[in-house]
């Protein structure tokens, strides 16, 4: 439990049995009246966003949401399985849990994964990964940068947008949060 003065940005709160974030706050002292804490919340699972007001002094419900890096090691039926790169610990991510990750997501890959009580809430990737494009048609001559896209297979399956000189076998960079093209890695 924590006071409403406690509260700071990253805070996770258990309220009404749902965790919350909390994104914004802010401490208002009126000319009238008890003060209170203006709060922006967001859903740990849905990612949905709240205002909420709390009247200042009170105690409200924190939550532990344990973040370790944990390593990517292989797919089990619908679950990924995820290793504690400092305890060796297996813990099975349903794909649910794991989302959109599952796009940029490679064996052997160092990713957070954020837990509460054992039970896994979200994985986060690094904003930005390496991967090989598996298939893409083949560029005609004289297509530059500034031309169109074709899409492209990643090498996790992923389809993503390229410019049309990208090549099969090329390495790109990929923004894990919106699945854009970043540019090409030269060996």
């Amino acid at each position: 439990m924590a006071t409403t003065n406690d509260l700071k940005n990253g805070l996770v709160l258990n309220i009404e049995g749902q965790l919350w974030t909390v994104v914004e706050f802010q401490h208002v002292k009126p000319g009238k009246g008890p003060a209170f804490v203006r709060t922006k919340l967001k859903n740990v699972l849905s990612g949905k966003t709240v205002d909420k007001t709390f009247n200042a002094g009170i105690k409200v419900e924190t939550a532990n949401v344990d973040k370790r890096d944990m390593q990517y090691l292989y797919k089990d039926g619908e679950d990924f399985v995820f290793m504690d790169t400092q305890t060796y610990d297996q813990i099975h991510v349903p794909a649910a849990t794991v989302g959109d990750a599952a796009n940029f997501m490679l064996e052997n890959q160092v990713a957070v994964v954020a837990t509460h009580e054992g039970a896994p809430l979200y994985v986060e990737l690094p904003a930005a990964v390496e991967l090989v494009i598996s298939y893409t048609e083949p560029g005609m001559q004289g297509d530059r940068s500034t031309g169109g896209t074709k899409p492209a297979t990643l090498e996790t399956g992923a389809s993503i947008q390229v410019p049309l000189f990208i090549t099969t076998g090329e390495k790109v960079k990929v923004d894990t949060r919106s699945g854009e093209y970043l540019g090409r890695i030269n060996n």
